[in-house]
């Protein structure tokens, strides 16, 4: 099975960045995504992007703000959150799957809490 660990999540104060990294054991897919989910809200999909050519998508509402990458020498995917809002406070989670367009891999998460 693999293992997905997240890590870079903290305190931030609003305007400000943080990079996430999600460091895979191993593959099961081509697709690597970022979850959130904000208090009592459901996870919802940030973005997602392909280890073989990179291609990337993104929830609109995120796009200019959000960036995601992977360095695939080292199985580990970043998503790179600039201009950050109270509204982004949540548990990222990165996930992947053993299917494609399944998402049924899960790591740990890692919470940002974004201040005002």
């Amino acid at each position: 099975q693999v293992q997905l660990v997240e890590s870079g999540g903290g305190l931030v104060q609003a305007g400000g960045s943080l990079r996430l990294s999600c460091a895979a054991s191993g593959r099961t897919s081509d697709a690597m995504g970022w979850f959130r989910q904000e208090p009592g809200k459901g996870r919802e999909l940030v973005a997602t992007i392909s280890w073989t050519t990179g291609t990337t998508n993104y929830l609109e509402s995120l796009k200019g703000r959000f960036t995601i990458s992977r360095d695939n020498a080292k199985n580990t995917v970043y998503l790179q959150m600039n201009s950050l809002k109270p509204e982004d406070t949540a548990v990222y989670y990165c996930a992947t799957g053993t299917r494609p367009g399944m998402y049924n891999i899960w790591g740990r998460g890692t919470r940002v809490t974004v201040s005002t």
